[in-house]
């Protein structure tokens, strides 16, 4: 845990947070800024700043969380489609630095925009890539 951690704090029950699901090892909390209707943290309780410091176990046991409070949202809210959205660094729009996913329902005709311009794979670009793998 880190003390200076707002979602650790969260997540010790330090700060009263609309608690979707809670186990020994996580919590998933409605967002207080959300993108649409039922927009859900997942969030562990141990501290790991991103992606990269977060345990397999616990990444693990986050998607299975996701799954599992994501298809409820969809069904009862009645979504069209659900967003997960995990960021890790500022440059890719990670605001508090405490892995965490969004489950972001999505409705038809909502103005929630997790989309990008697709490019093309150049060949040097994916030959750079590919070696990063050999």
């Amino acid at each position: 845990m880190d003390d200076n951690c707002i979602f650790c704090k969260i997540a010790r029950g330090e700060i009263p947070s609309a608690t979707l699901y809670e186990d020994e090892d996580l919590r998933v909390i409605l967002d207080l800024g959300p993108a649409s209707k039922g927009h859900a943290l997942v969030i562990p309780k141990s501290h790991a700043a991103n992606l990269f410091e977060l345990p397999d176990e616990t990444a693990q046991k986050a998607i299975v969380a996701a799954k599992k409070v994501g298809t409820r949202l969809k069904e009862g809210l009645h979504a069209d489609g659900l967003n997960l959205v995990q960021n890790n660094g500022a440059t890719a729009g990670q605001t508090v630095d405490h892995f965490h996913i969004h489950l972001i329902p999505r409705y038809e005709n909502d103005t929630v925009n997790v989309k990008w311009q697709p490019g093309v794979l150049g060949e040097a670009d994916k030959e750079e890539v590919l070696k990063l793998f050999l």
